[in-house]
């Protein structure tokens, strides 16, 4: 009798969820593009585990995630700065983060926590969810995609497809991203002029904080309130994700990927694609500065990134079977604390 490898979520930590790179072609009749929101994330775990690049997978917040292989041995991967643990029949260990690893058939492993940011994406060999409307993206408001259009949540299983090799050869990211610390770029409008002069002078040099109203929807600032001209909402009107909307608060909103695809309020500027995922990743308390960029620099920093998060893909090579990464042993600097056993402060005193 043949049992159904599946993997079985313990733990949903924080919120975690199936996207994949989303439902587009559909906002003209309300429905969002749902996906994940740090795409670089979703393509460098999916190719850790030999997947293409917009496969479904798991995007989880603030770590907390638990799941366990049952039924068989499952090869998932992790991309996110993670702390990552595995449980099986040896003990417990910490794995390093942007790698795959094999599951046996009831080893565990958890998210500890996340060091950078909140946002980490798990690839799992064999996932194959059917599509809704072109994506097997979850979008929990209209309960599309995923598993029944729901959030994952303890107990849920995640059946596997019966082919899936868990065994291959096991993979590494040699050089994570680096983290950018810089302001979130944005290209002013589409109603720039529904503000005073100095609202996008006030938008673009100061500092914001996020709100702990930061979701998948999208992200409420808390900083220099932005003055409108007139009327504080307009007839509603097409929005998108990145677009930045002023209610009458003064208080920007930034919409991410389950925003909904009008709105009413003024948009004052667009946060660019390449630095979605960076403000996605920001947690309730942290600060953020905006800069100010043309349509045409917008595209040359797309075109830029995209050409980095293809050399992250194209450095991603095969650990060896026991798992250790030599060439990262060889070339770390792993001696710390070195003393001279002749030197004078080191020598016997008798």
């Amino acid at each position: 009798m043949s049992t159904q490898t599946e993997l079985e979520i313990l733990s949903p930590g924080a919120f975690a969820s199936l996207q994949d790179g989303g439902r587009r072609g559909h906002r003209r009749i309300g429905v969002p593009w749902a996906g994940v929101l740090d795409r670089r994330l979703m393509r460098i775990a999916n190719a850790l585990a030999g997947r293409s690049e917009d496969a479904a997978l798991i995007e989880c917040f603030d770590g907390g995630l638990h799941v366990t292989a049952s039924g068989g041995a499952v090869k998932i991967a992790v991309a996110g700065d993670a702390v990552v643990e595995v449980e099986g029949t040896e003990g417990r260990r910490q794995l390093a983060a942007w790698r795959s690893v094999t599951l046996a058939d009831g080893d565990q492993l958890r998210i500890r926590k996340l060091e950078g940011g909140r946002i980490a994406m798990v690839a799992v060999v064999g996932l194959d969810l059917p599509a809704v409307m072109g994506s097997a993206s979850t979008y929990v408001r209209a309960g599309l995609g995923g598993v029944d259009g729901r959030a994952l949540a303890a107990g849920t299983r995640l059946a596997l497809a019966s082919d899936a090799d868990p065994w291959g050869s096991d993979h590494v990211l040699t050089q994570p991203p680096a983290a950018d610390s810089g302001p979130i770029r944005l290209v002013p409008g589409p109603q720039d002029d529904h503000f005073s002069p100095a609202a996008l002078e006030a938008l673009v040099g100061g500092e914001y904080r996020v709100t702990t109203e930061a979701d998948r929807m999208g992200i409420r600032l808390e900083g220099a309130k932005l003055e409108h001209v007139g009327a504080a909402e307009i007839v509603s009107d097409a929005t998108v994700p990145g677009s930045i909307q002023v209610p009458g608060a003064g208080q920007p909103i930034v919409l991410l990927a389950d925003a909904q695809t009008a709105g009413g309020y003024p948009k004052i500027a667009t946060v660019i694609g390449a630095d979605l995922g960076r403000l996605a990743a920001l947690r309730p308390g942290q600060a953020l500065r905006f800069a100010a960029v043309g349509a045409a620099e917008g595209g040359r920093i797309a075109r830029a990134v995209e050409a980095e998060t293809r050399a992250l893909i194209a450095s991603i090579r095969a650990l060896p079977p026991d798992g250790i990464d030599l060439m990262a042993l060889y070339t770390g600097n792993l001696v710390d604390g070195v003393v001279h056993a002749l030197g004078a402060e080191y020598r016997p005193l008798y």
